[in-house]
């Protein structure tokens, strides 16, 4: 498994938590469950990833400007998470919040797959991918 492959199969588990929070409505055990789960895989996503994709790329010219827009987008999923945390769970802005998290998580998500992924495999050899998914896989397994 390469790192590529690592990520991307939490990103998956991430759309899927997302479509089903949308999908909840009111102040019940379902939303609050789906909602803890999701914010602790955000959490422990952005921490891997940060240290086992972003951290190693920051030193190419390349990948600079990239790696640091990821990270800011981590910033700003937290944000929506802690907004989220102070709003009354069956309250119409909590599903608005909701919402934007979803979206904000979805282009995050499209950006990697679709932009970082790609430039990053010219910067890392596939031993370093292997290595990266090693690390990456084993954080992800201890944090959960």
């Amino acid at each position: 498994m390469n790192i590529y492959e690592a990520i991307r199969h939490d990103h998956d588990i991430q759309r899927n938590l997302l479509d089903k929070l949308v999908e909840t409505s009111g102040d019940t055990k379902t939303r609050s469950d789906l909602f803890k789960e999701l914010r602790k895989e955000l959490t422990i996503h952005a921490n891997a990833e940060e240290r086992h994709f972003y951290k190693p790329l920051i030193p190419s010219d390349m990948m600079q400007d990239h790696a640091r827009h990821g990270i800011a987008e981590h910033h700003e999923i937290d944000e929506l998470i802690e907004k989220l945390e102070e709003t009354e769970m069956d309250s119409s802005a909590w599903l608005k919040v909701a919402k934007d998290l979803k979206h904000k998580v979805e282009h995050h998500l499209e950006d990697e797959e679709h932009s970082f992924f790609q430039l990053s495999g010219k910067v890392f050899n596939d031993k370093e991918k292997e290595t990266l998914a090693t690390k990456y896989t084993a954080y992800m397994k201890a944090h959960r």
